[in-house]
Protein backbone atom coordinates (compact mmCIF):
# COMPACT_ATOMS: atom_id res chain seq x y z
CA UNK A 1 0.00 0.00 0.00
CA UNK A 2 1.37 3.38 -0.91
CA UNK A 3 2.44 5.71 1.90
CA UNK A 4 -0.02 8.41 0.76
CA UNK A 5 -2.99 5.98 0.93
CA UNK A 6 -1.90 4.80 4.39
CA UNK A 7 -1.77 8.41 5.53
CA UNK A 8 -5.29 9.01 4.29
CA UNK A 9 -6.61 5.96 6.15
CA UNK A 10 -4.84 7.03 9.35
CA UNK A 11 -6.18 10.58 9.08
CA UNK A 12 -9.69 9.25 8.48
CA UNK A 13 -9.44 7.14 11.61
CA UNK A 14 -8.39 10.15 13.67
CA UNK A 15 -11.27 12.21 12.32
CA UNK A 16 -13.71 9.42 13.01
CA UNK A 17 -12.52 9.25 16.60
CA UNK A 18 -12.77 13.02 16.99
CA UNK A 19 -16.30 13.00 15.65
CA UNK A 20 -17.42 10.48 18.26
CA UNK A 21 -18.37 7.74 15.88
CA UNK A 22 -19.36 9.95 12.99
CA UNK A 23 -18.03 9.61 9.51
CA UNK A 24 -16.02 11.80 7.17
CA UNK A 25 -15.67 11.55 3.41
CA UNK A 26 -12.32 12.69 2.02
CA UNK A 27 -10.47 12.58 -1.27
CA UNK A 28 -7.27 13.77 -2.80
CA UNK A 29 -7.74 16.91 -4.79
CA UNK A 30 -5.02 17.31 -7.39
CA UNK A 31 -5.76 19.74 -10.16
CA UNK A 32 -7.37 17.33 -12.62
CA UNK A 33 -7.21 19.77 -15.50
CA UNK A 34 -3.57 20.53 -15.06
CA UNK A 35 -2.85 16.80 -14.59
CA UNK A 36 -4.39 15.99 -17.98
CA UNK A 37 -2.42 18.83 -19.51
CA UNK A 38 0.79 17.48 -18.06
CA UNK A 39 1.24 20.57 -15.89
CA UNK A 40 2.38 20.41 -12.29
CA UNK A 41 -0.22 19.90 -9.54
CA UNK A 42 -0.45 22.74 -7.07
CA UNK A 43 -1.42 20.45 -4.18
CA UNK A 44 -2.23 16.86 -3.40
CA UNK A 45 -3.31 17.48 0.25
CA UNK A 46 -6.50 15.74 1.40
CA UNK A 47 -9.64 17.89 1.46
CA UNK A 48 -12.54 17.34 3.91
CA UNK A 49 -15.74 17.44 1.86
CA UNK A 50 -18.36 16.66 4.51
CA UNK A 51 -18.65 15.55 8.11
CA UNK A 52 -21.65 14.36 10.07
CA UNK A 53 -21.94 13.09 13.64
CA UNK A 54 -23.44 9.66 14.06
CA UNK A 55 -27.09 10.08 15.06
CA UNK A 56 -27.21 13.74 14.19
CA UNK A 57 -30.75 14.86 13.33
CA UNK A 58 -32.41 11.86 14.97
CA UNK A 59 -35.86 12.89 16.20
CA UNK A 60 -35.90 11.92 19.86
CA UNK A 61 -39.32 13.10 21.05
CA UNK A 62 -42.47 12.73 18.96
CA UNK A 63 -45.79 10.93 18.81
CA UNK A 64 -45.06 9.89 15.23
CA UNK A 65 -47.50 12.30 13.60
CA UNK A 66 -46.73 15.36 11.51
CA UNK A 67 -48.88 17.83 13.49
CA UNK A 68 -48.23 16.52 16.98
CA UNK A 69 -49.68 18.68 19.76
CA UNK A 70 -48.42 18.41 23.34
CA UNK A 71 -51.27 18.26 25.83
CA UNK A 72 -49.26 18.41 29.07
CA UNK A 73 -45.74 18.13 30.44
CA UNK A 74 -44.47 16.94 33.80
CA UNK A 75 -41.00 18.06 34.86
CA UNK A 76 -39.19 16.77 37.95
CA UNK A 77 -35.93 18.37 39.02
CA UNK A 78 -34.07 19.34 42.20
CA UNK A 79 -36.52 22.19 42.84
CA UNK A 80 -39.61 19.99 42.76
CA UNK A 81 -42.26 19.15 40.21
CA UNK A 82 -43.75 21.34 37.47
CA UNK A 83 -46.97 20.45 35.73
CA UNK A 84 -47.51 22.20 32.42
CA UNK A 85 -51.06 22.32 31.11
CA UNK A 86 -52.58 23.75 27.96
CA UNK A 87 -54.22 27.12 28.52
CA UNK A 88 -55.53 27.51 24.98
CA UNK A 89 -55.46 25.15 22.00
CA UNK A 90 -53.59 25.97 18.79
CA UNK A 91 -55.43 28.11 16.25
CA UNK A 92 -54.37 26.81 12.87
CA UNK A 93 -56.51 29.27 10.91
CA UNK A 94 -54.65 32.21 12.45
CA UNK A 95 -51.33 30.38 12.61
CA UNK A 96 -51.19 30.52 16.41
CA UNK A 97 -49.71 27.78 18.53
CA UNK A 98 -50.98 26.42 21.80
CA UNK A 99 -50.48 28.51 24.95
CA UNK A 100 -49.30 26.74 28.10
CA UNK A 101 -49.31 27.63 31.78
CA UNK A 102 -48.34 26.06 35.11
CA UNK A 103 -50.94 24.07 36.98
CA UNK A 104 -51.30 25.44 40.51
CA UNK A 105 -50.04 28.89 39.54
CA UNK A 106 -52.83 30.20 37.34
CA UNK A 107 -53.66 32.82 39.99
CA UNK A 108 -50.24 34.39 39.44
CA UNK A 109 -48.76 36.24 36.47
CA UNK A 110 -47.22 33.27 34.66
CA UNK A 111 -44.76 33.88 31.83
CA UNK A 112 -46.61 31.71 29.32
CA UNK A 113 -43.97 32.18 26.62
CA UNK A 114 -41.31 30.71 28.89
CA UNK A 115 -43.59 27.90 30.08
CA UNK A 116 -44.28 27.13 26.43
CA UNK A 117 -40.63 26.18 25.95
CA UNK A 118 -41.17 23.17 28.21
CA UNK A 119 -43.61 21.77 25.66
CA UNK A 120 -42.32 23.17 22.39
CA UNK A 121 -38.59 22.62 22.87
CA UNK A 122 -39.07 18.91 23.49
CA UNK A 123 -41.62 18.24 20.78
CA UNK A 124 -39.67 17.14 17.72
CA UNK A 125 -36.32 17.58 19.50
CA UNK A 126 -33.40 16.35 17.41
CA UNK A 127 -30.09 14.90 18.51
CA UNK A 128 -26.74 16.55 17.89
CA UNK A 129 -25.04 13.16 18.06
CA UNK A 130 -25.38 9.60 19.31
CA UNK A 131 -22.81 9.14 22.06
CA UNK A 132 -23.46 5.62 23.36
CA UNK A 133 -25.80 2.82 22.34
CA UNK A 134 -27.21 0.57 25.07
CA UNK A 135 -25.21 2.45 27.68
CA UNK A 136 -24.41 0.48 30.85
CA UNK A 137 -22.75 3.36 32.72
CA UNK A 138 -25.37 6.13 32.83
CA UNK A 139 -23.59 7.87 35.72
CA UNK A 140 -20.81 8.77 33.28
CA UNK A 141 -23.25 11.13 31.56
CA UNK A 142 -25.13 12.33 34.64
CA UNK A 143 -28.13 10.19 33.72
CA UNK A 144 -28.12 7.87 36.74
CA UNK A 145 -29.28 10.86 38.79
CA UNK A 146 -30.52 13.18 36.06
CA UNK A 147 -30.89 16.94 36.51
CA UNK A 148 -34.42 16.64 35.14
CA UNK A 149 -36.98 13.99 34.29
CA UNK A 150 -39.48 15.10 31.66
CA UNK A 151 -42.61 13.40 30.43
CA UNK A 152 -44.69 14.73 27.53
CA UNK A 153 -48.26 13.65 26.97
CA UNK A 154 -49.58 14.24 23.46
CA UNK A 155 -53.20 14.84 22.53
CA UNK A 156 -52.97 11.52 20.72
CA UNK A 157 -52.39 9.84 24.09
CA UNK A 158 -48.74 9.03 23.39
CA UNK A 159 -46.36 9.58 26.29
CA UNK A 160 -42.64 10.17 25.88
CA UNK A 161 -40.23 10.42 28.78
CA UNK A 162 -36.63 11.56 28.68
CA UNK A 163 -33.83 12.31 31.13
CA UNK A 164 -31.52 15.34 31.06
CA UNK A 165 -27.96 14.68 32.17
CA UNK A 166 -24.70 16.59 32.49
CA UNK A 167 -23.35 19.21 30.16
CA UNK A 168 -20.99 17.68 27.60
CA UNK A 169 -17.32 18.81 27.42
CA UNK A 170 -18.51 21.14 24.72
CA UNK A 171 -20.87 23.31 26.77
CA UNK A 172 -23.03 23.80 23.69
CA UNK A 173 -24.40 20.27 24.18
CA UNK A 174 -26.00 18.30 27.01
CA UNK A 175 -26.43 14.54 27.42
CA UNK A 176 -29.97 13.19 27.08
CA UNK A 177 -31.60 9.76 27.06
CA UNK A 178 -35.12 8.84 26.00
CA UNK A 179 -36.58 6.43 28.56
CA UNK A 180 -37.60 3.79 26.02
CA UNK A 181 -35.57 0.87 27.39
CA UNK A 182 -32.78 1.10 24.82
CA UNK A 183 -30.50 3.28 26.95
CA UNK A 184 -29.10 5.18 23.98
CA UNK A 185 -27.34 8.37 25.07
CA UNK A 186 -27.41 11.38 22.80
CA UNK A 187 -26.26 14.97 22.97
CA UNK A 188 -28.70 17.82 22.30
CA UNK A 189 -28.31 21.56 22.17
CA UNK A 190 -27.93 22.84 25.75
CA UNK A 191 -30.22 25.82 25.21
CA UNK A 192 -33.00 23.45 24.16
CA UNK A 193 -33.11 21.70 27.54
CA UNK A 194 -31.90 24.49 29.88
CA UNK A 195 -35.36 25.40 31.19
CA UNK A 196 -36.09 21.89 32.44
CA UNK A 197 -33.79 22.56 35.40
CA UNK A 198 -35.65 25.72 36.45
CA UNK A 199 -37.92 26.12 39.46
CA UNK A 200 -41.46 27.46 39.43
CA UNK A 201 -40.14 30.92 40.41
CA UNK A 202 -38.35 31.16 37.07
CA UNK A 203 -41.66 30.96 35.19
CA UNK A 204 -43.40 33.80 37.05
CA UNK A 205 -43.23 37.33 35.65
CA UNK A 206 -40.87 39.59 37.59
CA UNK A 207 -42.76 42.77 36.71
CA UNK A 208 -44.31 43.73 40.05
CA UNK A 209 -46.94 46.08 38.60
CA UNK A 210 -47.67 45.98 34.89
CA UNK A 211 -47.19 49.23 33.01
CA UNK A 212 -50.28 50.15 30.95
CA UNK A 213 -50.03 51.20 27.33
CA UNK A 214 -49.30 54.90 26.84
CA UNK A 215 -52.86 55.64 25.77
CA UNK A 216 -54.21 53.84 28.84
CA UNK A 217 -51.77 55.21 31.42
CA UNK A 218 -53.70 56.69 34.35
CA UNK A 219 -52.74 59.98 35.97
CA UNK A 220 -51.20 59.62 39.39
CA UNK A 221 -53.35 61.76 41.67
CA UNK A 222 -51.13 61.34 44.73
CA UNK A 223 -48.11 59.41 45.93
CA UNK A 224 -47.27 59.03 49.61
CA UNK A 225 -44.01 57.60 50.96
CA UNK A 226 -43.93 56.45 54.57
CA UNK A 227 -40.51 55.37 55.77
CA UNK A 228 -39.03 54.21 59.04
CA UNK A 229 -35.89 56.35 58.84
CA UNK A 230 -37.67 59.73 58.48
CA UNK A 231 -40.14 61.40 60.87
CA UNK A 232 -42.34 62.82 58.12
CA UNK A 233 -44.19 61.56 55.06
CA UNK A 234 -43.27 62.56 51.53
CA UNK A 235 -46.53 63.43 49.77
CA UNK A 236 -46.77 64.39 46.11
CA UNK A 237 -50.04 65.49 44.55
CA UNK A 238 -51.32 66.32 41.11
CA UNK A 239 -51.20 70.10 41.12
CA UNK A 240 -52.92 71.57 38.08
CA UNK A 241 -54.15 71.05 34.57
CA UNK A 242 -50.97 70.25 32.69
CA UNK A 243 -52.70 70.94 29.38
CA UNK A 244 -52.65 74.66 30.16
CA UNK A 245 -50.12 76.08 27.77
CA UNK A 246 -49.47 79.03 30.11
CA UNK A 247 -49.08 77.11 33.35
CA UNK A 248 -45.46 78.20 33.67
CA UNK A 249 -42.97 77.58 36.42
CA UNK A 250 -42.38 73.88 35.94
CA UNK A 251 -43.47 71.34 33.37
CA UNK A 252 -44.29 68.81 36.10
CA UNK A 253 -48.01 68.59 36.78
CA UNK A 254 -47.22 67.36 40.29
CA UNK A 255 -46.06 69.18 43.37
CA UNK A 256 -44.55 68.23 46.70
CA UNK A 257 -47.01 69.12 49.48
CA UNK A 258 -45.44 67.30 52.45
CA UNK A 259 -43.23 67.90 54.33
CA UNK A 260 -43.31 71.24 52.53
CA UNK A 261 -44.68 72.85 49.38
CA UNK A 262 -42.24 72.72 46.52
CA UNK A 263 -42.15 72.41 42.76
CA UNK A 264 -40.59 69.28 41.33
CA UNK A 265 -37.84 68.64 38.82
CA UNK A 266 -39.47 66.48 36.16
CA UNK A 267 -36.50 64.31 35.24
CA UNK A 268 -35.84 63.49 38.90
CA UNK A 269 -39.41 63.11 40.12
CA UNK A 270 -40.95 61.04 37.32
CA UNK A 271 -39.53 57.70 38.53
CA UNK A 272 -40.75 58.45 42.04
CA UNK A 273 -44.26 59.43 40.93
CA UNK A 274 -45.02 56.73 38.37
CA UNK A 275 -42.09 54.34 38.68
CA UNK A 276 -44.22 51.69 40.36
CA UNK A 277 -45.65 50.96 36.91
CA UNK A 278 -43.29 48.52 35.21
CA UNK A 279 -41.16 48.03 38.35
CA UNK A 280 -39.04 44.95 37.63
CA UNK A 281 -37.69 42.59 40.29
CA UNK A 282 -34.26 41.03 40.14
CA UNK A 283 -35.57 37.80 41.65
CA UNK A 284 -38.55 36.15 43.31
CA UNK A 285 -38.27 35.30 46.99
CA UNK A 286 -41.55 33.47 47.64
CA UNK A 287 -44.64 32.37 45.72
CA UNK A 288 -48.08 32.05 47.33
CA UNK A 289 -46.47 33.68 50.35
CA UNK A 290 -47.80 32.91 53.81
CA UNK A 291 -47.97 35.22 56.82
CA UNK A 292 -44.76 33.56 58.00
CA UNK A 293 -43.07 34.35 54.66
CA UNK A 294 -44.20 37.98 54.90
CA UNK A 295 -42.92 38.31 58.46
CA UNK A 296 -39.61 36.64 57.56
CA UNK A 297 -39.13 39.19 54.77
CA UNK A 298 -39.89 42.03 57.20
CA UNK A 299 -42.97 43.08 55.25
CA UNK A 300 -45.49 42.66 58.06
CA UNK A 301 -43.96 45.89 59.41
CA UNK A 302 -42.38 47.32 56.26
CA UNK A 303 -39.47 49.70 56.32
CA UNK A 304 -41.10 51.65 53.49
CA UNK A 305 -44.70 51.91 52.29
CA UNK A 306 -45.55 53.61 49.01
CA UNK A 307 -49.19 54.40 48.22
CA UNK A 308 -50.07 55.49 44.68
CA UNK A 309 -53.63 56.68 44.00
CA UNK A 310 -54.61 57.06 40.34
CA UNK A 311 -57.44 58.83 38.53
CA UNK A 312 -58.87 55.50 37.34
CA UNK A 313 -59.97 54.88 40.93
CA UNK A 314 -57.26 52.30 41.62
CA UNK A 315 -54.84 52.45 44.53
CA UNK A 316 -51.57 50.51 44.51
CA UNK A 317 -49.57 49.96 47.70
CA UNK A 318 -45.95 48.76 47.55
CA UNK A 319 -44.34 47.38 50.70
CA UNK A 320 -40.55 47.34 50.96
CA UNK A 321 -38.27 45.82 53.59
CA UNK A 322 -34.91 47.02 54.80
CA UNK A 323 -31.98 47.10 52.40
CA UNK A 324 -29.56 44.17 52.57
CA UNK A 325 -26.61 42.93 50.52
CA UNK A 326 -27.21 39.98 48.22
CA UNK A 327 -24.67 37.23 47.55
CA UNK A 328 -22.91 39.44 45.01
CA UNK A 329 -22.76 42.44 47.34
CA UNK A 330 -25.54 44.31 45.56
CA UNK A 331 -27.96 46.34 47.65
CA UNK A 332 -31.54 45.13 47.46
CA UNK A 333 -34.73 44.68 49.48
CA UNK A 334 -37.73 42.41 49.62
CA UNK A 335 -40.93 43.90 48.24
CA UNK A 336 -44.53 43.00 47.48
CA UNK A 337 -47.83 44.60 46.60
CA UNK A 338 -50.11 44.86 49.58
CA UNK A 339 -52.49 41.90 49.45
CA UNK A 340 -50.32 40.19 46.82
CA UNK A 341 -49.15 36.58 46.71
CA UNK A 342 -45.55 37.07 45.60
CA UNK A 343 -42.55 38.43 47.49
CA UNK A 344 -39.91 39.84 45.16
CA UNK A 345 -36.32 40.92 45.50
CA UNK A 346 -35.74 44.40 44.08
CA UNK A 347 -32.54 46.37 43.74
CA UNK A 348 -32.16 49.53 45.77
CA UNK A 349 -31.51 51.47 42.57
CA UNK A 350 -34.88 50.35 41.15
CA UNK A 351 -36.86 50.95 44.35
CA UNK A 352 -35.88 54.61 44.69
CA UNK A 353 -38.52 55.22 47.37
CA UNK A 354 -36.18 53.48 49.83
CA UNK A 355 -33.76 56.39 49.86
CA UNK A 356 -35.38 59.43 48.21
CA UNK A 357 -35.51 62.73 50.09
CA UNK A 358 -37.42 65.90 49.21
CA UNK A 359 -34.23 67.64 48.16
CA UNK A 360 -33.57 64.88 45.59
CA UNK A 361 -36.69 65.69 43.56
CA UNK A 362 -37.48 69.36 44.24
CA UNK A 363 -36.61 72.03 41.73
CA UNK A 364 -35.79 74.57 44.51
CA UNK A 365 -37.68 77.09 42.41
CA UNK A 366 -39.13 79.62 44.83
CA UNK A 367 -41.30 81.75 42.56
CA UNK A 368 -42.68 79.73 39.69
CA UNK A 369 -45.69 81.62 38.35
CA UNK A 370 -45.65 82.32 34.64
CA UNK A 371 -45.01 86.02 34.11
CA UNK A 372 -48.18 86.66 32.07
CA UNK A 373 -50.42 84.72 34.45
CA UNK A 374 -49.78 87.39 37.08
CA UNK A 375 -52.38 90.15 37.32
CA UNK A 376 -50.94 91.95 40.37
CA UNK A 377 -47.46 92.15 41.85
CA UNK A 378 -46.23 94.27 44.74
CA UNK A 379 -42.69 94.47 46.03
CA UNK A 380 -41.01 96.43 48.83
CA UNK A 381 -37.53 96.57 50.28
CA UNK A 382 -34.60 98.89 50.90
CA UNK A 383 -36.97 101.79 51.50
CA UNK A 384 -38.60 101.45 48.07
CA UNK A 385 -41.83 99.87 46.89
CA UNK A 386 -43.82 99.30 43.71
CA UNK A 387 -47.26 97.95 42.84
CA UNK A 388 -47.83 96.52 39.38
CA UNK A 389 -51.05 95.62 37.63
CA UNK A 390 -50.97 93.59 34.45
CA UNK A 391 -53.73 92.89 31.96
CA UNK A 392 -53.84 91.67 28.36
CA UNK A 393 -54.61 94.21 25.68
CA UNK A 394 -57.14 91.80 24.16
CA UNK A 395 -58.54 89.42 26.81
CA UNK A 396 -60.40 87.40 24.20
CA UNK A 397 -57.38 86.80 21.96
CA UNK A 398 -54.32 86.10 24.06
CA UNK A 399 -51.58 84.64 21.82
CA UNK A 400 -50.39 81.11 22.46
CA UNK A 401 -46.91 82.50 23.14
CA UNK A 402 -47.63 85.96 24.53
CA UNK A 403 -45.03 88.72 24.59
CA UNK A 404 -44.62 91.92 26.57
CA UNK A 405 -46.21 93.92 23.76
CA UNK A 406 -49.47 91.97 24.26
CA UNK A 407 -49.98 93.41 27.78
CA UNK A 408 -50.63 96.72 29.49
CA UNK A 409 -48.67 97.24 32.71
CA UNK A 410 -49.10 100.00 35.29
CA UNK A 411 -46.89 100.82 38.27
CA UNK A 412 -48.50 102.65 41.15
CA UNK A 413 -51.37 103.52 38.85
CA UNK A 414 -49.25 104.89 36.01
CA UNK A 415 -48.40 103.34 32.67
CA UNK A 416 -45.19 101.33 32.77
CA UNK A 417 -42.99 99.68 30.14
CA UNK A 418 -44.22 96.05 29.96
CA UNK A 419 -40.81 94.77 28.81
CA UNK A 420 -39.07 96.48 31.73
CA UNK A 421 -41.60 94.85 34.05
CA UNK A 422 -40.84 91.47 32.45
CA UNK A 423 -37.09 91.96 32.97
CA UNK A 424 -37.62 92.76 36.65
CA UNK A 425 -39.77 89.66 37.10
CA UNK A 426 -37.13 87.60 35.29
CA UNK A 427 -34.64 88.58 37.97
CA UNK A 428 -37.20 87.99 40.71
CA UNK A 429 -37.61 84.30 39.78
CA UNK A 430 -33.90 83.68 39.20
CA UNK A 431 -33.03 82.56 42.71
CA UNK A 432 -33.39 79.05 44.07
CA UNK A 433 -33.77 77.75 47.58
CA UNK A 434 -30.35 76.59 48.71
CA UNK A 435 -31.81 74.28 51.35
CA UNK A 436 -35.06 73.61 53.18
CA UNK A 437 -35.88 75.51 56.35
CA UNK A 438 -38.75 73.35 57.58
CA UNK A 439 -38.22 73.82 61.31
CA UNK A 440 -36.96 77.40 61.30
CA UNK A 441 -39.09 79.82 63.37
CA UNK A 442 -40.52 82.85 61.58
CA UNK A 443 -38.59 85.90 62.80
CA UNK A 444 -40.34 88.78 64.50
CA UNK A 445 -40.21 92.21 62.94
CA UNK A 446 -40.29 93.38 59.35
CA UNK A 447 -38.70 91.40 56.52
CA UNK A 448 -35.93 92.88 54.40
CA UNK A 449 -37.99 92.33 51.24
CA UNK A 450 -41.62 91.39 50.66
CA UNK A 451 -43.12 90.22 47.37
CA UNK A 452 -46.83 89.53 46.81
CA UNK A 453 -48.05 87.86 43.61
CA UNK A 454 -51.60 87.28 42.42
CA UNK A 455 -51.59 84.41 39.96
CA UNK A 456 -54.81 84.27 37.92
CA UNK A 457 -54.09 80.79 36.54
CA UNK A 458 -53.53 79.33 40.02
CA UNK A 459 -56.39 81.34 41.42
CA UNK A 460 -54.48 82.47 44.50
CA UNK A 461 -52.25 85.14 45.99
CA UNK A 462 -48.85 84.17 47.37
CA UNK A 463 -46.66 86.24 49.70
CA UNK A 464 -42.88 85.83 49.91
CA UNK A 465 -40.94 87.44 52.79
CA UNK A 466 -37.15 87.49 52.95
CA UNK A 467 -35.53 87.77 56.40
CA UNK A 468 -31.88 88.07 57.31
CA UNK A 469 -30.76 84.83 58.96
CA UNK A 470 -26.96 85.03 59.05
CA UNK A 471 -24.32 87.17 57.46
CA UNK A 472 -24.32 84.81 54.42
CA UNK A 473 -27.92 83.65 54.04
CA UNK A 474 -31.52 84.76 54.21
CA UNK A 475 -34.65 82.93 55.30
CA UNK A 476 -37.57 82.74 52.86
CA UNK A 477 -41.03 82.63 54.42
CA UNK A 478 -43.93 81.75 52.08
CA UNK A 479 -47.44 82.57 53.23
CA UNK A 480 -46.27 82.80 56.82
CA UNK A 481 -44.29 79.53 56.88
CA UNK A 482 -40.52 79.09 56.79
CA UNK A 483 -39.61 77.23 53.60
CA UNK A 484 -36.09 77.83 52.30
CA UNK A 485 -32.75 79.51 52.82
CA UNK A 486 -31.12 81.45 49.99
CA UNK A 487 -27.93 83.46 49.63
CA UNK A 488 -28.12 86.89 51.23
CA UNK A 489 -26.37 88.41 48.23
CA UNK A 490 -29.49 87.71 46.16
CA UNK A 491 -31.67 89.65 48.64
CA UNK A 492 -29.20 92.56 48.66
CA UNK A 493 -29.27 92.63 44.85
CA UNK A 494 -33.07 92.43 44.87
CA UNK A 495 -33.26 95.53 47.07
CA UNK A 496 -31.00 97.39 44.65
CA UNK A 497 -33.13 96.31 41.67
CA UNK A 498 -36.29 97.51 43.40
CA UNK A 499 -34.66 100.96 43.51
CA UNK A 500 -33.83 100.72 39.80
CA UNK A 501 -37.42 100.00 38.74
CA UNK A 502 -38.12 103.72 38.47
CA UNK A 503 -34.66 105.01 37.53
CA UNK A 504 -34.43 103.26 34.19
CA UNK A 505 -31.04 101.77 35.03
CA UNK A 506 -30.33 98.24 33.87
CA UNK A 507 -31.21 95.62 36.44
CA UNK A 508 -28.34 93.77 38.05
CA UNK A 509 -28.52 90.12 36.96
CA UNK A 510 -25.62 88.62 38.93
CA UNK A 511 -24.95 88.48 42.64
Amino acid sequence: MKKQAKGIIALSAVLAAMLGGGFAYMKLNPSETEGHRGGSSSSSAPELLATEANGQGTVLVSDGTEDAVVKSVTVKNSSGELNVIMKSAPDKENNKGAVYTLDGYTDLDVNTAMVGTLANNANGMQAAALVAEGCTDLAKYGLASPSAEVELTYESGTKVKFLVGDTAPSSDNTYLMVDDGRKDVYTVNTSTVANYSNSSKDFIEKTILEKPADDEMPEVESLRIEREDIDYDILIKYDRDKTDAHAGGTSSPHKLVEPTDSYLTVEKATDIISGMFGLYASDIHALHCTEADIAEAGLDKPFCKVTMDCDDGKSHVLLLGKVFADENGGKCAYGMLEGGKVIYTVSESSAKWLTVTPSDICSRMIIASYVWNITELSVSGGGESAEFKIEPKDKDNIPESPKAEDFNVTKDGKEFDSERYRLFYSFLVSTNGEEFALDAPVPEGEPEVSVTIKDEQLGKTIKYDFYEDTFMRSLIVIDGKSKYYCTKSYVDTLKENIKRISTGEDYITTW
